[in-house]
């Protein structure tokens, strides 16, 4: 019988991982807000000793328009390490799975055989989504071991305001399996959903339905505390859940969930975008208490004042800008946790050596709504947008985020548009960030396109669940 081949970028250890050959390429989506042109997926050359660095290097046409990719993942990565002996079915880290947040349509990119061009294999249509998950509204995924879990904002074609939930895909056919909840209990909203994968426990936050959320925030129910404001915890395998952890009213959007990257830890953080009783936002960690899970707020980023005439009609009744926390990401050695405020601009570092009370280590800032400030590289340029979604290489060094959040929001928040622009931030080993002077894709060369979730090839710090410590 022939051995399964394992793909090299399957790690057994975060710390394999982070030893690993540093990633030479970014796979960045971006996404046309008047669904006129065709979204794309665009490749970004992040190796430093290339005579392209910081540059596009590849671009892909999805067929279509209007999808709004907004966040995507890996057809398989290192979960499918998590049995000893288990057949990986020659699997490989070499097809992307690539949403459209308002079509549904989730399409397939085969990055080989040249990684600069990946294609457009297949596409799973909205109706079928609808049809064998009772899903729609794709938003965030993660490979596991037996499969793709595809968090859904959306209910059924026929029902799309709920509740979402997760579809469970196949990581090498790529059909739609079913819905993968058994028994959902009192969730309703969805958004994010990770795992501690060896205490078979599956974390999921929430954030709105599709009619919450796709023409922008709505204030009488940002106000009235109607977004979702809770964390459910599940088991794994059966997919049933086993507990709400209400964060409280107040606190609202409870979105990207960060578990530890240690198999065999129970602790984690969340980000809640904003807090209605003083515009804060906030970051929340996670830890297993005897039978039952905790959930416990470990660090509050305050709003700042600001002048009314400088805000969007919005924010102009509060005098006060807020961070809005959209994107957290943690580091492959469980050392550092990346937070953006979008609404200020600033991209945060905190040392996470003890989970329970982060320290503060680094921060810039580039764009804001209020402050505007420029890329290094561009100081004649003031730029909208803030730092958005992040992500971390495997060896903890490079940090990469670009300035689009969501289309309809964007426009809320920054209604003089938000352009379009990547950047980079260099951490050194014992904390601290600067930006990369070097590395600033921007304007033009995203074609009048807004560029949003990140991918480093070979796995990032967000793609993998490690199975060994």
């Amino acid at each position: 019988m022939t051995e399964p081949i394992i793909d090299p970028t399957f790690y057994r250890s975060a710390a394999d991982a982070a030893a690993a050959p540093p990633e030479e390429l970014a796979y960045v989506v971006a996404f046309d807000r008047a669904a006129e042109k065709h979204d794309a997926m665009t490749v970004v050359d992040v190796n430093p000793r290339s005579d392209r660095y910081g540059q596009l290097v590849g671009w892909t046409d999805l067929p279509g328009v209007g999808h709004e990719l907004h966040h995507f993942g890996w057809n398989a990565c290192s979960s499918a390490l998590a049995h000893e002996g288990h057949d990986q079915h020659d699997l490989s880290r070499r097809y992307l799975l690539v949403p459209g947040l308002r079509s549904s349509d989730i399409h397939v990119l085969d990055t080989q055989p040249d990684p600069r061009s990946p294609r457009v294999v297949r596409t799973i249509s909205g109706k079928d989504l609808s049809d064998k998950a009772g899903y729609s509204r794709p938003h965030t995924m993660h490979c596991g071991p037996d499969g793709v879990f595809l968090t859904c904002l959306g209910g059924p074609e026929d029902d799309a305001d709920g509740p979402g939930g997760i579809a469970l895909l196949d990581h090498s056919t790529f059909d739609v399996v079913r819905a993968w909840e058994t028994d959902r209990g009192p969730q309703h909203f969805a958004y994010d959903a990770w795992w501690h994968l060896n205490r078979n426990v599956l974390i999921s936050s929430e954030w709105g339905s599709p009619s919450m959320i796709e023409d922008g925030v709505v204030p009488e129910l940002l106000l009235g505390g109607k977004y979702g404001h809770a964390l459910h915890f599940w088991d794994l395998a059966e997919g049933r859940h086993r507990q709400r952890v209400d964060l409280g009213p107040q606190h609202q959007m409870v979105l990207e969930v960060r578990p530890s990257h240690d198999p065999e830890a129970t602790w984690g953080f969340v980000g809640v975008v904003i807090s209605t009783e003083d515009l804060s936002g906030s970051i929340w960690g996670w830890f297993h208490d005897g039978d039952e899970w905790k959930v416990e707020k470990v660090v509050t980023v305050p709003a700042e004042p600001a002048d009314p005439d400088r805000l969007p009609p919005a924010l102009k009744p509060f005098g006060a800008v807020p961070p809005l926390i959209t994107d957290i990401d943690l580091s492959v050695d469980d050392r550092f946790l990346y937070v953006s405020c979008w609404g200020t601009g600033e991209m945060k570092q905190f040392d996470v050596t003890d989970p329970a009370q982060p320290r503060e280590t680094g921060s810039v800032r580039l764009g804001g709504i209020v402050d505007r400030a420029p890329h290094p590289a561009r100081p004649d340029l003031p730029l909208a947008g803030g730092p958005q979604m992040v992500e971390v290489s495997r060896d903890g060094r490079g940090v990469y985020f670009t300035n689009s959040l969501y289309g309809a929001w964007d426009d809320q928040f920054y209604p003089d548009g938000v352009g379009a622009w990547m950047a980079k931030l260099d951490a050194g080993p014992g904390g601290g960030v600067a930006v990369d002077e070097d590395f600033f894709p921007h304007g033009d060369d995203f074609r009048g396109l807004r560029p949003h979730q990140i991918r480093l090839q070979g796995g990032d710090a967000s793609s993998d669940s490690y199975c060994y410590r």
